[in-house]
């Protein structure tokens, strides 16, 4: 009988410790801050990255690994192209040995090696292409972004948003688009 008693004993103690540990789980509140987060706690701009996030990792020392549903493109002052898989190395004000984030000038598209902001925050971010850097205002930064599936399609939104556009352009922005200057002479090779 003794040992009956100490049977309900064990067994009411495991339950108060199995019912004190899942209780603890519901109180707490450890969930993983969003990407956003945790750019905005390292003092740079949410919207780096477009709204179509869904994981990253974030080691101790500071690399990540950033995974979008799918690669895509944002009009800011420049065309940005985003990859499926993004990665590199965050400290606080800075994003350094970045891949997978490239910026189109004229008609090529260049690595985006670098972000910087500085610290106190001011009106300006940096950007590392290669051994260009570039400043620009850091408002065009601060909202987070839909991305367009195609260049194309991200000129239609007309560097705002870059959402909600059926991805057509409409005639007026078709003929505010450069179009090269036609050629009248074009010089022809004789041959004999």
């Amino acid at each position: 009988m003794a040992s009956n008693a100490k049977l309900k004993l064990f067994f009411l103690f495991f339950s108060l410790l199995s019912l004190s540990s899942s209780s603890d789980q519901l109180l707490s509140t450890d969930t993983q801050p969003t990407v956003y987060e945790v750019l905005s706690e390292y003092g740079l701009p949410s919207g780096l990255l477009p709204d179509s996030v869904t994981s990253y990792t974030l080691s101790e020392d500071g690399k990540f690994e950033v995974k979008l549903k799918k690669s895509c493109y944002i009009q800011f002052d420049y065309l940005i192209y985003y990859e499926k898989k993004i990665t590199g190395k965050l400290s606080v004000g800075s994003i350094s040995n970045l891949k997978g984030i490239q910026v189109k000038r004229f008609l090529f598209w260049f690595d985006v090696d670098e972000i910087k902001v500085d610290l106190p925050p001011s009106n300006s971010i940096y950007f590392t292409v290669g051994f260009i850097n570039k400043e620009l205002d850091v408002s065009q930064f601060l909202t987070v972004r839909s991305c367009k599936d195609k260049a194309f399609l991200a000129l239609s939104g007309g560097g705002s948003s870059c959402g909600g556009d059926s991805g057509r352009l409409s005639l007026k922005k078709i003929f505010q688009l450069q179009l090269p200057t036609p050629v009248d002479d074009i010089p022809m090779l004789i041959t004999e």
